[in-house]
């Protein structure tokens, strides 16, 4: 385990579960790590304008200065992806979905061409394979129900883009009771030490 790329969504910072998992399970590491950090709310992607996919579609060397520069939020995005050798996402779950700033980062990591491309028998993904880890921070209990719209979503979207090594840290119950929030924290955090030394390995 060499480099890590870390993608914080919580809009609660530092007090954010899905963000104190993902540190639990890097201090549960045993072997060093190079760790690049990115917080969607320290550093904001805009939504997905049509002005930005005609600047991936023009050549580098004819993007205007503007072009440039919204070009850049994908290119640097996806040289992190490629980069590392896992990735560790908090996934809280805001209204059933994904938060949007962790969406608006999906949207500059899926580029055709770059990390998939369209073939007569389907999509393919383009990037090298390498593990996942979502860590999956919800109040109330979804997992394996139909209510849980971020797990087949997530699954769907790495696998499309060439991740299928995937890997899911549930954290639910949070809102329904300290002993039921520190029961799942407990859990979550043995399933860390368990995949932290899955992945050493």
């Amino acid at each position: 385990m060499k480099n890590i790329l870390i993608v914080n969504s919580s809009i609660s910072g530092e007090q954010g579960q899905s963000n104190q998992l993902i540190e639990n399970f890097l201090q549960a590491l045993t072997t060093e790590a190079t760790v690049t950090r990115l917080d969607l709310n320290q550093q904001q992607l805009p939504h997905l304008a049509m002005s930005e996919i005609g600047a991936w579609m023009t050549p580098a060397s004819d993007r205007t200065p503007e072009q440039a520069e919204v070009a850049a939020l994908s290119d640097t995005s996806i040289a992190q992806v490629q980069a590392a050798d896992v990735i560790l996402v908090g996934v809280p779950m805001y209204n059933f979905g994904v938060p949007s700033q962790l969406k608006a980062w999906f949207d500059r990591i899926a580029r055709a061409g770059i990390t998939f491309k369209y073939t007569e028998t389907g999509p393919v993904g383009l990037l090298e394979d390498k593990p996942v880890v979502f860590f999956a921070t919800r109040g109330g209990i979804y997992k394996d129900l139909p209510h849980d719209s971020q797990t087949p979503f997530l699954k769907a979207f790495f696998n499309f883009i060439g991740l299928k090594n995937l890997h899911f840290v549930y954290a639910e119950g949070l809102n329904m009771g300290a002993e039921s929030a520190q029961a799942a924290l407990t859990a979550a955090k043995a399933q860390i030490g368990d995949l932290t030394s899955q992945l050493a390995a």
